[in-house]
């Protein structure tokens, strides 16, 4: 798709990325400015409901609103948060209280693994606790782990480099900082940076709304927390692939004694001899077994058609 012409013109197709979604409307970054778009009722049929991230080509009208046209192929998607065209996923995590779950981080980077999105690990508040253990776990496995502290600015200009020109989500449970972090990347967004952007009431609901918001050439997104990726949601790996969301299995697998092994505790595993000689690291190991136990009796229907594998 190319961009033609400017905003100004009736019937201008121009390029961009969905920023957010609120109530039907979706906002749209063409390079040119922010538009104001509603969508053809066409997508339901082919990729669904347009999400932030979604690369679309959008009809421009006279009142410099717009018409969503055409959606790109997405390259991945969440459900929850839903969110397409992800480049990295940032676990942000904390060594010091409240001492984050790894149990929590290895299944954000699971879940990222499955979809193809490069997972980065974030250890906050450096300042009181540096984690070097949680570092050790994660460099062991082969995935990019970094120190940072909100508070004094500390490794932040690490993590720009990793985020720069890309789509990147974060996601963390409450307590370690991530709204601090977000807030100290981008300081002229304020407090306003990943909070609620709208919301609408159902009841005793509400409905939070990710927005992305632009970065160092590319884009961030804030997510709930950790509990959004429970695994009684959608964002799920069935148990066969579990293997394979385990970077660090990849050396071993078929070199097990019987085919089928699901590296939990079977004899001649490979995986398993691993762990024992310190090549895997237990914690990673132990999420993999809580991991396969929650989802081995989970069929491929249950993940729904729009899991945007």
């Amino acid at each position: 798709m190319q961009n033609r012409g400017t905003l100004e013109h009736k019937g201008t197709i121009l390029n961009g990325v969905i920023l957010k979604g609120v109530g039907g409307f979706y906002y749209v970054d063409t390079g040119e400015g922010v538009v104001e778009c509603k969508a053809r009722g066409k997508f339901r049929k082919t990729v669904g409901k347009p999400l932030a991230g979604d690369r679309v080509a959008i009809q421009m009208q006279d009142d410099g609103t717009g018409f969503v046209v055409e959606i790109e192929p997405r390259r991945n998607a969440l459900i929850r948060p839903a969110l397409a065209n992800i480049d990295l996923l940032v676990a942000v995590a904390s060594a010091a209280p409240p001492v984050t779950d790894r149990f929590l981080i290895d299944k954000v980077i699971a879940i990222a693994e499955n979809k193809g999105i490069e997972p980065l690990v974030v250890i906050n508040k450096a300042d009181l606790d540096p984690g070097d253990d949680l570092l050790a776990t994660y460099r062991l496995a082969g995935i990019d782990a970094l120190a940072v502290s909100a508070q004094t600015g500390a490794g932040l200009d690490r993590l720009t480099e990793h985020l720069a020109g890309k789509v990147s989500a974060f996601a963390g449970n409450s307590g370690v900082g991530k709204s601090s972090l977000l807030n100290r990347l981008l300081p002229e967004a304020g407090a306003a940076v990943g909070e609620i952007s709208a919301r609408i009431g159902r009841g005793r609901h509400t409905t939070r709304h990710i927005e992305l918001t632009p970065f160092a050439g590319g884009y961030l997104a804030d997510t709930p927390g950790f509990s959004s990726f429970d695994t009684e949601q959608m964002d799920l790996v069935l148990a066969e692939d579990l293997q394979y969301a385990f970077r660090e299995f990849a050396p071993y697998l078929g070199q097990c004694k019987f085919t089928g092994c699901a590296h939990v505790k079977e004899k001649g595993c490979a995986v398993l001899a691993a762990v024992e000689r310190g090549e895997i690291a237990p914690s990673r190991h132990e999420s993999y077994v809580k991991l396969y136990n929650s989802v081995k009796d989970l069929k491929k229907w249950e993940l729904g058609k729009d899991a945007g594998r």
